[in-house]
């Protein structure tokens, strides 16, 4: 999909963009940090439309790569060739051009030459092994390795040439324009974990919470998703189910809707941990409620039970009512995680399709199959 638009600004040429607020949106008892970022698009010309994504090109924690460097005994200014093939020192192309985060197979298999306690590693760059070397990498990053197997010494260009390139990330806008002028919002998880006795963190959720302050800090890029637009009639019904931080081109559908005064009724679906803490924009929707924009609105929150509750089950009690919006043109939309929430939704839909239609399973298939056909059943899960 096409990432250009009337602007100069594009994945290839990013815009230097500047984060205007960080607020944290879980409160005191989340396991969680979510995060609702703004950010100034001021004098770039990108016009994004709602359901499009943001790119962001993230730097690496400066505090990784001056580990990387000292485990090499490098001293940072030594040039060489980014990933784009354009040369800069070293320690500017560890923090912007490269992954770290992650050991490719090529500096395993380097190290492995390098160093014959880490000849096992040889063993698990064999495809057959693709499950033991899975396992192996699971929450390493580039230094791991370093550090384990000390007598594999690199120079800088050979070193970098075993690195992949850093790519940016894509996060659902969580914004309208008619809403937010030339602003963009993100909702982001900010992740982190530890493994192997070191703190580790999504290399551009903690760069947006932590290292993203100052004018121009963010390269950024909107990215075209023409298939997930609000619906093209004003007066058409949507049906919305946003889980976590799938919530976010939900929020800024609203926004569109309210601004435009689409006549057509919305129905949200939103879970997440517990409600006390994880209640995302809450006197938002509670507003949009108010205000009649929001016509139905469902929440989840799996932890405030003994039993886990989630957006399938919400849909599965409203069987009745949501085939009968089905029946009446509604288009459904999901945003979030395709492992097993939307396969999980998607189930749960079948179900709703026999249960409130009286279908049998073939032809809840070929109901559901027909409304993707028909572009009223709109994916965008990662």
């Amino acid at each position: 999909m096409s990432t250009e638009g009337a602007s100069l600004y594009s994945r290839k040429n990013p815009f230097p963009a500047t984060l205007e607020v960080n607020r944290k949106l879980t409160l005191g008892g989340s396991e969680k940090d979510t995060r609702h970022f703004e950010i100034s698009l001021a004098g770039s010309g990108l016009d994004y439309e709602v359901g499009d994504s943001l790119g962001v090109f993230p730097k690496n924690d400066p505090a990784l790569v001056e580990k990387v460097l000292e485990t090499q005994g490098f001293s940072g200014d030594e040039i060489v060739p980014s990933a784009d093939k354009v040369p800069m020192p070293l320690r500017q192309a560890l923090s912007e051009s490269y992954i770290i985060t992650s050991p490719d197979k090529k500096l395993l298999g380097a190290i492995a030459e390098k160093d014959s306690a880490a000849e096992f590693l040889k063993d698990l760059l064999d495809p057959s092994f693709k499950t033991g070397l899975e396992e192996y990498l699971w929450g390493r990053d580039v230094l791991d390795p370093l550090l384990e197997f000390t007598a594999a010494k690199f120079t800088p260009e050979e070193f970098v040439g075993c690195l992949r390139k850093l790519q940016p990330r894509l996060y659902s806008i969580s914004s309208s324009r008619k809403a937010v002028g030339e602003n963009v919002h993100l909702t982001v998880a900010v992740v982190r974990y530890s493994a192997y006795n070191r703190p580790r963190a999504g290399v551009a959720s903690s760069f947006l919470a932590e290292r993203a302050d100052g004018r121009g800090a963010i390269p950024v890029f909107y990215h075209t998703a023409k298939h997930f637009r609000v619906p093209e009639e004003p007066s058409t019904n949507m049906i919305m189910v946003g889980p976590g931080t799938g919530i976010a081109p939900f929020r800024a559908m609203l926004q569109e809707r309210a601004a435009t005064g689409a006549s057509g009724k919305n129905w949200l679906f939103f879970g997440e941990q517990r409600s006390s803490s994880d209640f995302f924009y809450r006197d938002e929707f509670e507003k949009f409620q108010a205000d009649g924009v929001l016509s139905k609105f469902d929440t989840a929150f799996s932890r405030d039970q003994d039993f886990k509750i989630y957006v399938q089950h919400r849909i599965l009690e409203r069987a009745t009512e949501l085939y009968d919006w089905f029946e009446n043109g509604a288009i459904f939309y999901i945003c979030g995680d395709a492992s097993r929430m939307a396969k999980d939704v998607d189930a749960a839909l079948h179900e709703v399709v026999q249960k409130a239609g009286g279908k049998t399973p073939e032809q809840a298939i070929e109901y559901i199959d027909a409304l993707k056909k028909a572009k009223r059943y709109r994916k965008d899960v990662y």
